[in-house]
Order: structure tokens, then C-alpha cells, then sequence
């Protein structure tokens, strides 16, 4: 009975025995899962840590970014509202130059009308006292915009290869003078033209000499007879290289020989006008 006893109080113990054993294992086994587990987790919660303090420098970053672009954005529409109101500015000031010189170009405009009135006046004036006694082919008055223009044909101030004023000359060079003499704020050119006959004589050397002294003469006749103020006047020669007809014919020759006094505006005047200011 006791060996009996005995007997199975050691199967009990080693019962007992392999029971705790696979408890033991099983806990252990949770434990490294557990272990396991946790191990993993801090790794999640490093790996999250990292980044998330990356992503946190990105949105700083991000920040500081946006705050210097609305530095900058802030910056250029002050600037901008500067230039905008320096721009309108400019086309305002750009508005007002333009109606004064809309105003000065009337105001020019008007002038040159006034004046192109006074020529056509002078020019009228000036075709009724020629015409007594001279024909219209000889004498010829033309307006062209600001200027009068007298031509005057060879035959009634020179003699053939002279340019010696002949004194019927005086009586037609007397007209213009009077007119000259009225328009004190006109300029006077006398202009010399010849044909394409050769000359040369021992007080003229060829046609371009032939038509300056031309003109010279006129010119001295204009201020030595008839007082015309010798700043008023310019003597020119056009030789033979503005005909105004062939030089083939005896009659375009004839046609071609001829003085012109222009009558001009003086340029001072025009520089004057041009400086004034409109009101």
C-alpha cells in the first residue's frame, strides 16, 4: 500500500513536473513574441519619429518659403502701385505735352495760313504793277506756299554776254523795289540763270560767272538805287543747269535766260515762331 502510495505520488510530481515545463516554454515563447513585438514597435515609433521631424522641417521650410515669397509678392505691389502711379503720371504728363503740341502745331498752322494770305496778296499786288507796260512772257509772278517768285526775263535787264544792268532794266527793278520796300520782314534772293552757250570774255569766265554777276548787279541796283537794306539780300547763279525749257531751240534759250528774285520769309522769323510758347 505505501509502495502504492509512493508510486503514485511520484507520477503526480513528474505530472506536474512536464506541465510546468510546457507552460514554461509556452510563456517563454509569448514572452519572445511580445519582445519581439516591442522591438518592432519602437522601431515603428523611431522610423515615425524620424519622420515626422522631417516632414516638420519640410513644412518649416515650406513656411519660411511662403513668408519670404509674400515678402517679396508685398514688395513688388508696392513697387508696382509706385510705378502705377509713376506711369499714369507719365501718360497724364504725356497727354498735357501732346494738346500743347496740338495747340502749338494749330498755332503754326494758323501762322502759315496768315502768311500764305500775305504772299498770294503780294503776289497779286506785285503782277499788277508789272503788267503796265511789260509782257506777261517777260515778267512772270508765281506764289508757291511761303515764297513769291519774279521772273524776269534776260531781254529786259541785260544785254547779250553782259552783265551790265541796262536802264530799262531800273524801271522794272524799281516796281519790285517798291513791293520789296513794304514786306520789310521779307528776304530778297536774286537768282542768275543762263543758257548752255559757251562764253568766256575777259570779265567772264563762263556761264557760272556769267550768272552770279547777274544777280550781283540786280542786287547792288536794289540796294544802291532803291535802298533795300543789303541784309535783306542774297545773290545766287544757276549757270545753265535749271532750264526751263531745251536749249536746242533759239526760243527755249531765249526762255532760259532769265533773273528770278525770290521773295522768302526771313528764318528768323521762322525760328521765332518755332520758340514761341502757346498760351
Amino acid at each position: 500500500m505505501k509502495k502504492s502510495f509512493v508510486l503514485v505520488l511520484v507520477i503526480s510530481v513528474v505530472l506536474s513536473s512536464c506541465v510546468s515545463k510546457k507552460k514554461y516554454t509556452e510563456l517563454e515563447g509569448n514572452f519572445n513574441s511580445k519582445n519581439q513585438e516591442l522591438v518592432d514597435t519602437k522601431a515603428d515609433l523611431m522610423k515615425c519619429r524620424i519622420e515626422s521631424e522631417s516632414r516638420v522641417s519640410s513644412l518649416e521650410q515650406q513656411v519660411k518659403d511662403l513668408r519670404s515669397d509674400k515678402e517679396k509678392t508685398l514688395e513688388y505691389v508696392d513697387n508696382l502701385t509706385v510705378l502705377s502711379k509713376s506711369a499714369s503720371d507719365n501718360i497724364k504728363e504725356t497727354l498735357a505735352q501732346m494738346g500743347k503740341k496740338d495747340e502749338y502745331i494749330q498755332h503754326v498752322q494758323k501762322a502759315m495760313t496768315r502768311k500764305d494770305s500775305i504772299n498770294l496778296a503780294l503776289g497779286f499786288q506785285l503782277k499788277s504793277v508789272l503788267k503796265d507796260g511789260f509782257n506777261d512772257e517777260d515778267i512772270q509772278v508765281d506764289v508757291e506756299k511761303t515764297v513769291v517768285y519774279i521772273s524776269i526775263a534776260d531781254k529786259l535787264l541785260f544785254k547779250s554776254g553782259s552783265a551790265t544792268i541796262s536802264s530799262d532794266a531800273k524801271r522794272v527793278l524799281g516796281k519790285v523795289a517798291d513791293v520789296i520796300a513794304a514786306q520789310k520782314n521779307l528776304e530778297v534772293m536774286v537768282e542768275g540763270y543762263t543758257d548752255n552757250k559757251p562764253i568766256s570774255t575777259a570779265g567772264i569766265k563762263d556761264n557760272w560767272d556769267l550768272s552770279v554777276k547777274r544777280a550781283t548787279s540786280v542786287i547792288r541796283v536794289l540796294q544802291n538805287d532803291f535802298n533795300i537794306v543789303p541784309e535783306r539780300l542774297i545773290a545766287a547763279g544757276r549757270s545753265e543747269y535749271k532750264p526751263l525749257e531745251t536749249n536746242d531751240t533759239v526760243e527755249g534759250r531765249a526762255r532760259n535766260r532769265r533773273t528770278r528774285i525770290v521773295l522768302m520769309p526771313q528764318l528768323e522769323q521762322f525760328f521765332d515762331l518755332l520758340e514761341q510758347k502757346v498760351n
